[in-house]
């Protein structure tokens, strides 16, 4: 059989179900320009991509095989490819936003589409409550998976014999309505600049999970505690698949026999297959609400203010200061920054969604939707629309010597760590080059609730 192995959000060799696949093979690669046209040229996800796209050819060649590189849009390439060669179906591993299925299912009506799941533990029904229907609510959810789960859901996938299809791998070939052309393998030729990557950002899957190790057992309380680097780090090795989510879970088996309790961590690997489930069960959840008619207040003065760190709140802004520098943003400061500005400054949650979807190296349609919907309090599982983050109770918490604050907001070096944690001493403040807070919290809090009362029928 001659298939195509459409290499999407697996860009790995090791346990990689693509390789799985037996038969005649070519090995491609899609940069689409329905998805990069909207990001920024300096985008450094898409420097991320690369380095793995290069490493992953290097680790192909290692074993008989290569990678077709492709700019375009995937129904013009397979329709080309199919004018080059004969293939009997593209292998692809699932991938459940509403683009990803669209595109899918046009490819489809092109060549047999052949979906394989490599991308979450479950497939797409698989946790499903005892009527056939999704579970709306986590906790079940979530018991339902653990009665479900199965070594299987683990196993690595077999080796196979393939055999790579003669082809011209050393171009990226760039087919659109113009025609065909071919450009050198470079991020200049698809219209991007190279970035430079943090140090985390540059080290190896493996590296990551060699340094999680020794941070696994303090996982549950360290994780939102936001200059102990206590969470996994593997967001972007996930959402790209520089690492798959099965051997993730082979290493945490082999971290509870040494006594390390792996439950925490175990559990927010479900949570992501929860939020990917949802997006799939009801894809009108990319832009709208669940619940409540709550849509926020437009206001674009405060939208910038976030935008640019310019709140006045420290924690807030140190937030999106990361963010912006480095495409990164704590977990616990994301709930902040979210509660913030959908409750403090009543801006609508697709504002907020969409800031962060510009950013964040790990960016994934499902995760950072449904988590501003739950922030929102809109969402299927939703954080109830009465309940606030204080962002200065927040700080205390979690930041209380104001180490992560003053990293990103140097201006802040020399202010009081407690006045970092308590809005009346920060207000009576004047800070050089540092605004007051644009809201004050407990007012804003108030008008936050009378306008969610308002908002539910």
């Amino acid at each position: 059989m001659r298939r195509i192995l459409w290499f999407r959000r697996d860009l790995r060799v090791e346990d990689n179900t693509l390789l799985s696949q037996a038969g005649d093979v070519l090995p491609i690669f899609i940069f689409d320009p329905a998805i990069l046209d909207s990001l920024q040229k300096n985008d450094r996800r898409v420097t991320f991509i690369f380095t793995a796209l290069m490493r992953l050819k290097d680790d192909l060649t290692l074993i008989g095989l290569d990678l077709a590189l492709f700019y375009g849009n995937p129904t013009d390439i397979f329709t080309w490819l199919l004018t080059q060669d004969s293939f009997s179906e593209v292998c692809a591993s699932g991938d459940y936003d509403p683009y990803a299925l669209e595109r899918d299912r046009n490819v489809s009506h092109i060549i047999e589409f052949n979906p394989l799941y490599d991308t979450y533990i479950f497939t797409l029904n698989e946790v499903l409550k005892n009527d056939g229907t999704p579970y709306l609510v986590f906790t079940p959810f979530y018991n339902k998976a653990k009665a479900v789960f199965q070594p299987e859901h683990m196993a690595k996938s077999p080796s196979t014999l393939q055999q790579l299809i003669n082809f011209d791998y050393t171009p990226i070939h760039s087919i659109n309505e113009h025609g065909y052309k071919t450009l050198p393998i470079s991020l200049k030729s698809i219209g991007f600049e190279p970035q430079t990557l943090t140090h985390h950002q540059q080290k190896t899957p493996q590296e990551k999970l060699n340094h999680f190790a020794s941070k696994l057992a303090s996982y549950s309380h360290n994780r939102d505690i936001m200059t102990l680097e206590g969470t996994s780090g593997l967001g972007a090795d996930l959402r790209f698949g520089t690492i798959g989510v099965r051997m993730v879970l082979r290493w945490l088996v082999e971290q509870k026999k040494q006594g390390i309790d792996t439950e925490p961590f175990f559990r927010q690997l479900i949570f992501r297959d929860f939020y990917a489930m949802l997006l799939a069960h009801f894809p009108r959840l990319t832009t709208r609400n669940f619940r409540y008619l709550f849509k926020g207040i437009e206001n674009n003065d405060y939208f910038q203010a976030f935008c640019t760190a310019q709140t006045g709140v420290p924690i807030v802004d140190a937030g999106v200061k990361q963010l912006l520098e480095t495409g990164e943003m704590h977990n616990r400061v994301r709930m902040i920054c979210a509660s913030f500005f959908t409750k403090n400054l009543l801006l609508p949650w697709q504002w907020g969604e969409s800031f962060f979807a510009r950013h964040l190296m790990d960016y994934d349609a499902s995760s950072n939707i449904l988590s501003w919907q739950w922030s929102a309090g809109t969402g299927v599982d939703p954080q109830p629309y009465f309940r606030i983050f204080n962002p200065y109770t927040q700080t205390f918490k979690f930041d209380k010597e104001g180490k992560y604050i003053k990293k990103y907001l140097p201006e802040l070096e020399n202010i009081p760590k407690k006045f970092l944690a308590d809005e009346s001493l920060l207000g009576q403040c004047t800070i050089a080059n540092y605004l007051k807070p644009i809201v004050d919290h407990k007012i804003s809090s108030k008008k936050a609730l009378d306008y969610f009362h308002s908002s539910i029928p």
